[in-house]
């Protein structure tokens, strides 16, 4: 078959993509004004969380899993800006690893709301100036985010949605600017990218701020400084890049939660999250594991965390499988509730799937 034939046979398949994406929105118009009669949400991720399952289960190739995700993504936050268009906080400016998070869970159809901090971020949900929030929760490298983890602390909001984002990070400067006396970037970044820096720029100051964007914003105004950011950042202030891919470890992946005013209902494959403020007794923790365990409750993830109530006194962060209205998970939710202080339900949301490994480009 020559190309003239098979570039007329993808028009053909274009036209009728057209008009089925076309029906798509319709169908999504008429379940928005189905959800305004009652009252539903416009953002439905349990919803997505089987559309993107069920894709993949179909897909048989030769286009990637990824790829398809990607593509339906952007269909999806079509569709729903055809509702409404959401309105979602991050930490900002743009530019940022969280507003480059934000854009692979929600598509490029939402209205953005940077915030200066993350306590920020969820002040903005909270207050019902941002519909939904998106923060960092923990790094495959460095481990957990302390701000958001005390910010859970302290607020109601639930999680409604868990997404991992590939980071990689790039050393950029003014165009023509190869000596710089500093570097600008987040204090995570910088744990991130611990061997680069020591082996490339020993003698380098490193100063902290408050987002990635932030550091390239303040090396664009410096021609003695360089920035650590996403690539994306660098042509937001006409930066040039000098290294790519300069973390540490070629699995450079952070979990990302969606935080809401509301809980989300099943989708089928959902992941639980708990804050138990246990009582200063011998075998608390015990108590509060036994249950999970006799209930056969997967327990992906524990952690120790300051309550900030009083000094050394200590909160348990706890993932694990299931959700919150399945029967097992509702009896021990009651069992460890005898034994706790108190026990925050953080959200019960569709589980995530881990990235897999990709090749390292090797801070070139």
């Amino acid at each position: 078959m020559s190309i003239e034939n098979l570039r007329a046979q993808i028009d053909r398949i274009d036209a009728q993509m057209v008009g089925l994406l076309n029906r798509r929105v319709r169908a999504a118009q008429a379940i928005g004004k189905l959800k305004n009669a009652t009252g539903g949400p416009v953002y439905a991720p349990q919803r997505e969380a089987q559309i993107h399952r069920r894709l993949a289960s179909l897909n048989k190739g030769p286009l990637p899993a990824d790829s398809l995700r990607a593509i339906y993504t952007e269909i999806i936050s079509a569709c729903r800006a055809s509702e409404r268009k959401l309105h979602v906080a991050f930490l900002g400016p743009e530019g940022t690893f969280s507003h480059q998070a934000a854009r692979s869970q929600f598509g490029a159809s939402f209205d953005g709301v940077p915030a200066a901090s993350i306590s920020q971020v969820f002040s903005e949900v909270e207050a019902g100036r941002a519909d939904y929030g998106v923060v960092p929760i923990e790094n495959s490298s460095e481990g957990g985010v302390g701000a958001t983890k005390d910010a859970f602390v302290d607020s109601d909001l639930k999680v409604c949605c868990e997404f991992f984002l590939r980071v990689h990070h790039a050393l950029m400067a003014q165009p023509g600017v190869r000596r710089f006396t500093s570097i600008y970037s987040k204090a995570e970044v910088f744990g991130q990218c611990r061997a680069f820096l020591a082996a490339r720029y020993p003698d380098v100051e490193l100063r902290n701020t408050s987002s990635t964007a932030e550091a390239a914003r303040l090396a664009a105004r410096q021609k003695t400084a360089a920035a650590i950011a996403s690539r994306e950042a660098a042509p937001l202030h006409g930066l040039k890049i000098l290294h790519s891919a300069i973390e540490d470890n070629p699995v450079n992946v952070t979990r990302f939660l969606v935080l809401s005013r509301s809980l989300v209902p099943p989708s089928g494959n959902d992941k639980t999250s708990l804050l138990c403020f246990i009582r200063d007794e011998v075998g608390a923790l015990f108590h509060i594991l036994t249950p999970l365990k006799n209930a056969k409750i997967n327990m992906t993830k524990i952690e120790s965390w300051p309550s900030r109530r009083k000094p050394w006194d200590y909160c348990f962060f706890i993932d694990f499988l299931g959700h919150c209205e399945d029967p097992a998970v509702a009896k021990t939710l009651s069992i460890l509730s005898r034994y706790c202080k108190e026990v925050k339900l953080l959200g019960s949301y569709p589980a995530g799937a881990p990235l897999e490994p990709r090749s390292h480009p090797g801070g070139k």
